[in-house]
């Protein structure tokens, strides 16, 4: 299951990035178009200046046809910087797009690893078998050793019982039957508590989330297959 999991996380993944990389490329190549098409024309300048020769052709004034002849020039000048421009923006695209296609597939990247090493820790102390020690106060997960404290082991115990029934207990239930009062005289939270003391005493938090598992609004159980489970 966690390996179907990793693939599928995987396949998701990098649907998620060719789509991402496609939606930049699209986005920037949206905006160059809006950019190049918004810019005036490199000949625009030079045009006017043209008209202003063919509209006053009458000049002959040496100092006139000099202030011509000068934007003539600034037209030129200006259809130059202006391709200049031109390519300076295309680069800049360019280097925003392989910058935005990087920083896409290293966060897919980063998110596809985190996934497959919690699912690696997850089947690295998958639960293969569970063995309460009650005399000992002490717990043997695969093969791991826990010593746990009295009221930890009780709780376990309890849980464990319960687990080979196929039941879920409450937190009042939990409580009854370890203190042997009435159910209707046990507070839930007594049981919460008694559950959350049972987690500090493990430890590991990956440990203690998956060897004890809380369902919404039904109750408490042990994740771990009832033929795995034995309680001497």
């Amino acid at each position: 299951m966690a390996t179907s999991s990793v693939t599928e996380g995987l396949k998701t993944g990098s649907r998620a990035m060719i789509w991402g990389v496609a939606a930049i490329a699209v986005a920037l190549a949206a905006a160059a178009a809006l950019l190049f098409l918004s810019l005036p024309d490199a000949n625009a300048f030079n045009t006017r200046v043209e008209q202003i020769f063919v509209q006053n052709d009458a000049l002959t004034n040496p100092t006139q046809l000099r202030l011509l002849e000068v934007l003539a020039q600034s037209g030129t000048a200006f259809g130059e910087v202006l391709a200049s421009y031109r390519v300076i923006i295309f680069i800049l695209l360019v280097f925003a797009t392989v910058l935005m296609v990087a920083a896409l597939v290293l966060l897919v990247t980063i998110a596809s690893l985190n996934r497959r090493m919690s699912a690696i820790q997850r089947t690295g102390i998958e639960v293969q078998s569970l063995r309460i020690l009650r005399a000992e106060n002490a717990v043997m997960l695969n093969d791991m050793a826990f010593t746990l404290t009295p009221a930890a082991i009780d709780t376990l115990s309890v849980l464990a019982e319960a687990r080979m029934d196929d039941e879920l207990l409450t937190g009042a239930q939990i409580e009854a039957m370890i203190s042997g009062k009435p159910e209707a005289d046990c507070d839930e939270a007594a049981g919460a508590t008694r559950i959350k003391r049972l987690r500090d005493a493990l430890g590991n938090a990956l440990v203690s989330e998956l060897l004890v598992r809380n369902i919404s609004r039904k109750g408490y159980t042990l994740g771990v297959a009832k033929e795995r489970l034995r309680v001497d």
